[in-house]
């Protein structure tokens, strides 16, 4: 029988550093000092010439540079001592190991990936993410490398986000990653951060960058993409036609232009449908015999 095992995150704490300007002048006087006595005075004192010496290199050997948007994780011994986020000259003990890690806003473009939809049509799909380290220990020290991290868990969340959508919409209301991608990209940034926060690392903006039916199915999809907007607009004009037809008819009863009965009235919403529903222009026939002969 075996226990689960729990994660268990670095917590962030303040790394024991000070500021390295007046530690590197102290240290460049004793390397001074032991240098000219040992210059000027060989054989006197040897002993505190050489501990001034040691004591001015292991102070230098404490100093490092800190950019602005850049910490430093400390550790002495195997063990976590803490973050400094100073800019400038700084200085920790010797026996502290330091590593730089990059707090800056970084760019990402995932590869574009061949997934299937909500529908089970293969999609192309690719999406840009902005993110930042925002706890480095945790970053350092909770995953074994944060960078492929990312790389692993963005493509995870690509493909868990484009199996919740179709490519488009084909009823009311229907959110699709084609016209909906602000909706789509808060729903993956939503569920990026969830996935990489355990390093410590913050999503900033998640857009889709590249959308695309697989070619294998491009040319079918294309076609019934032309065929739903043909019958949209048709459905569009039969019914702007019907609205024209019921208004010429109100109008000739109201002014009394001409009287049609059931039969009369039929034929001609009749007519009136085939000139403003059909696809090419109506070729005119004039009636030279009675109104209704």
């Amino acid at each position: 029988m075996t226990e689960a095992s729990t994660h268990s995150a670095t917590t962030e704490r303040r790394a024991p550093a000070r500021a390295g300007g007046p530690l590197a002048i102290l240290g460049l006087a004793l390397l001074a000092a032991g240098a000219a006595k040992l210059v000027r005075y060989p054989e006197a004192t040897p002993l505190l010439t050489g501990v001034l010496i040691l004591v001015a290199l292991l102070i230098l050997v404490g100093l490092y540079t800190v950019q602005p948007n850049q910490g430093i994780v400390a550790a002495a011994f195997g063990s976590y001592s803490g973050t400094d986020r100073g800019v400038g000259l700084r200085w920790l003990p010797f026996w502290m190991a330091r590593r730089k890690i990059s707090l800056r806003v970084r760019n990402m473009t995932s590869e574009t990936l061949k997934v299937n939809d909500r529908r089970g049509n293969p999609i192309e799909i690719a999406a840009n993410i902005v993110w930042r380290v925002e706890q480095p220990a945790q970053a350092l020290y909770d995953v074994e490398d944060y960078l492929a991290f990312v790389r692993i868990q963005v493509e995870t969340a690509i493909r868990e986000v484009a199996r919740q959508y179709g490519y488009d919409s084909h009823e009311e209301g229907e959110l699709s990653l084609q016209s909906d991608s602000e909706t789509v990209g808060a729903v993956l940034k939503e569920d990026l951060q969830t996935r990489v926060g355990v390093a410590g690392l913050v999503v900033d903006e998640a857009h889709l960058m590249h959308l695309a039916y697989a070619p294998e199915i491009a040319g079918s999809m294309l076609r019934r993409q032309q065929a739903e907007a043909i019958l949209a607009a048709r459905r569009k004009i039969v019914l702007g036609a019907v609205d024209m037809v019921e208004s010429a008819l109100a109008a000739l009863a109201e002014r009394g232009v001409v009287r049609l009965d059931d039969d009369r009235r039929a034929a001609m919403v009749s007519n009136l449908l085939v000139v403003l529903c059909a696809d090419r222009e109506p070729t005119p026939v004039l009636n030279t015999g009675t109104l209704y002969g």
